[in-house]
């Protein structure tokens, strides 16, 4: 009896308390972070073509970005951000929106100052200037619209996401309305020009048979009657 009660103790003794000690103890799944990139100064940037204000550093050999105020790089196959170049990275869950405009062989543009066939005058931008109009230059869109990215001659593709100003297309039927306008519309003719001591057409009367008109039914003086010399002017 007493090794059947020492048996079921230490089952017992067995079967819970692992459990119990389990129950405690929470799992942490540990994400490396990058190694540090080791910079003299703050790094210069250039801005991306058919980008929405993305920055790239291009003295060194990794991809870092600048965008919306954060910095980015991917390392590993995961991505990390910072509000700092070379310091305090955090693992970023998916990739970012931006990256999905960015050519993959923005590289080998940038070394051949061409892009797509047309000269890229780009421009490197200092660390302070960026981080102070950074945000300014993205609510007015400033390297697209204004600038064109500093791209000779480009006209950057249509995509969905991007605001375009489209003209609406001309209806076949628009120039048969207007001109089914213009001959309804009553013609209004102007009125003729009358030169100084004229009298005007529409207050000419018209002539009737047996009756002058105009100037001759207006009283004529009588030029017949003599004028006896020496009496005008004189007191009588």
């Amino acid at each position: 009896m007493k090794k059947i009660t020492t048996a079921i103790f230490l089952w017992a003794l067995l079967t819970f308390i692992p459990a119990q000690a389990m129950a405690g103890v929470s799992i942490h799944v540990s994400i490396p972070l990058p190694p540090p990139i080791l910079f003299a100064l703050p790094p210069a940037v250039v801005v991306i073509p058919d980008t929405n204000s993305v920055y790239a550093a291009t003295d060194i050999d990794v991809d870092l970005y600048f965008w919306n105020g954060w910095w980015w790089r991917p390392w590993e196959g995961r991505w990390y951000r910072s509000r700092h170049y070379d310091r305090d990275w955090v693992f970023y869950n998916q990739t970012p929106a931006f990256y999905a405009d960015v050519h993959h062989g923005w590289r080998g543009y940038f070394d051949k100052r061409v892009w797509h066939g047309h000269r890229w005058n780009y421009e490197k931008i200092p660390y302070n200037m960026l981080h102070s109009n950074w945000k300014q230059w993205q609510i007015d869109r400033h390297w697209e619209v204004k600038r064109k990215w500093n791209v000779h001659n480009y006209q950057p593709p249509s995509r969905p996401g991007r605001k375009t100003t489209l003209k609406p297309r001309p209806r076949p039927e628009a120039s048969k309305i207007r001109n089914e306008r213009k001959q309804a519309s009553p013609t209004v003719r102007k009125a003729p020009s009358v030169k100084q001591g004229q009298i005007p057409p529409t207050q000419m009367k018209k002539s009737v048979p047996g009756k002058p008109s105009g100037l001759s039914a207006a009283k004529k003086p009588n030029l017949s009657s003599p004028v006896k010399k020496g009496t005008a002017g004189r007191p009588k």
